[in-house]
């Protein structure tokens, strides 16, 4: 909708020592080390599968109050059973009124057993996207190194979220439109839309439900398998099984590592290239960036002065 705030760039979900569980999406490319606000007419959510019926079954959202003096707040909300399912914030509020950080230090709340922050922090996706464009001939640069994202962190236990260690998760933002919510953006799995949505497919994924998408992609993306990598119709299924329905599964008894679920250093471009070409194009042959936080909310300090456009 040409607009940046609604713009949903990576999910992020693994497990940190004392058995507790990270969930973090962020959006809002390019934003702007000073006046970078959330869209105060937005749902921003994590979905939670808890049972692999590719359903919500426990829901994280999040909405902001207007900017105002370049102050703004976060409310979130946890929701469970039906009320997961309905595109409304609802459930039990469990943040109220949270500033949002908009400078360098994180500004960290914490309600019971639960973390939370929103604000401006470094963004952790790193790529040669300029050697991607240039078809695939690397300049050996990091589009991502200087650049900023706004971003939503919640660490919460284990256990409370979910006590079997098999979880699925997918990020959404909806707008308030007409008196209803309307999905702009939705995913899990880094880099799918760019390789495998024509332009006119993109409106209908993100108002669609993972629940639904095996039965409505699986023969357009095979066929781009097909015609990118060179894949037969059962390699092709056999890939997309992985990313279809677009849902992030963790298997939290085993260490977080792309695809189950996702770090902050794995390297999900390389992973996303080789996938798309039949194993052609091992990567890009940039690592991950070395400002990340040891302790929450995890992600690196923003930049004073972002670049506004790649390359």
């Amino acid at each position: 909708m040409d607009d940046a705030r609604l713009d949903l760039t990576d999910l992020f979900v693994f497990t940190v020592p004392g058995e507790r569980t990270v969930l973090i999406m962020n959006v809002h490319p390019l934003a702007p080390a000073a006046g970078a606000a959330f869209h105060p007419d937005a749902v921003y959510r994590i979905n939670v599968d808890v049972d692999g019926d590719d359903l919500a079954d426990a829901a994280f959202s999040f909405v902001f109050s207007p900017p105002r003096d370049g102050q703004q707040t976060a409310t979130a909300y946890w929701a469970t059973g039906a009320q997961a399912r309905t595109p409304e914030p609802g459930g039990q509020q469990i943040f109220t009124d949270v500033p949002v950080a908009s400078g360098a230090e994180p500004r960290v709340a914490e309600s019971g057993p639960y973390l939370f922050f929103a604000g401006l922090r470094s963004d952790p996706f790193f790529a040669d996207l300029d050697g991607i464009l240039k078809d695939f001939q690397w300049t050996g640069v990091d589009w991502g190194a200087d650049k900023n994202v706004l971003s939503i962190v919640l660490e919460v236990p284990s256990d409370e979220l979910c006590p079997d260690p098999l979880i699925g998760v997918w990020a959404r933002v909806s707008l308030w439109q007409d008196g209803r919510l309307r999905s702009v953006d939705r995913g899990a799995h880094p880099s799918l839309t760019a390789y495998f949505n024509a332009d006119e497919a993109k409106e209908a994924y993100n108002e669609g439900e993972p629940v639904h998408d095996w039965d409505t992609y699986h023969d357009a993306w095979r066929e781009v398998l097909r015609h990118t990598g060179g894949y037969d119709a059962q390699a092709a299924e056999e890939v997309l099984l992985t990313v279809l329905p677009d849902i992030l599964r963790f298997d939290r008894d085993l260490r977080a590592a792309y695809p189950n679920g996702r770090t902050l250093t794995d390297d999900v471009t390389s992973a996303r290239l080789a996938m798309v070409s039949g194993g052609r194009i091992a990567g890009d042959h940039i690592g991950p960036h070395t400002d990340l936080l040891l302790d929450f909310p995890y992600l690196g300090t923003p930049h004073p002065d972002p670049a506004t456009t790649p390359g």
